[in-house]
């Protein structure tokens, strides 16, 4: 059964200036939210209070399965993941840097192998699995922050601009990988992006934030 998380009158500062002024939305529904609005608006300062890295000055998150309301403990952490804009990596192969979620989770290293390597095919990287992840491209490093994403199937996947500082080739090549998730996926699927044509080509449901709000 799929996540849904409620944001309930959240709010947030920072030195005085609101970021989120009482931000209110339900993700209750499998599919792909794009929320946009320009650089500083908060979007993602949204993402990282949803993903449960960054608490908010007032008001609630919430996640349920069914009617049940989940305790945000490491297993409900370990059930969502978020791709930050600069994506970091390990001094070691593509293919160890995508299988990283699975092997802190125990999964057995026949899985492991059969998992990494079909995410990699998935984001065009199977060719590099055995590639030092530090010589990779901008655009390269992106694809390998979404593999790592994937591989363990989170039921809530939140995308922070995903293509900024891309070339347009990588660009098309993960607006192509989202477009296929749309597809394949049973995630909720939450993409920040300052792109207004990205936003409409990718959202099942368009979101802006404005004023510290989504509308």
């Amino acid at each position: 059964m799929s996540l849904a998380l409620e944001v309930s009158d959240i709010a947030k500062s920072y030195n005085g200036n609101t970021v989120l002024d009482h931000c209110s939305f339900l993700f209750d529904a499998v599919g792909t939210y794009v929320l946009t609005g320009p650089n500083g608006c908060g979007k993602s300062t949204f993402l990282r209070i949803c993903a449960l890295i960054e608490q908010p000055d007032s008001g609630s998150v919430t996640f349920y399965e069914g009617a049940s309301k989940l305790q945000k403990n490491m297993d409900m952490k370990r059930r969502m993941t978020l791709v930050l804009p600069k994506v970091g990596v390990f001094n070691t192969t593509v293919m160890k840097n995508a299988a990283y979620g699975l092997k802190i989770r125990d999964t057995d290293k026949a899985s492991i192998l059969e998992k990494t390597h079909r995410v990699l095919e998935f984001v065009g990287l199977a060719h590099k699995s055995h590639q030092n992840a530090l010589t990779l491209s901008s655009g390269e490093t992106k694809r390998l922050g979404i593999a790592r994403a994937l591989i363990i199937e989170p039921d809530i996947l939140f995308l922070d601009e995903p293509t900024a500082s891309v070339d347009s080739k990588n660009t098309t090549i993960i607006e192509n990988i989202l477009g296929s998730l749309k597809s394949r996926n049973k995630s909720v699927i939450v993409i920040a992006t300052h792109d207004n044509d990205q936003a409409k080509r990718l959202a099942d449901r368009l979101l802006v934030m404005k004023d510290g709000r989504i509308w």
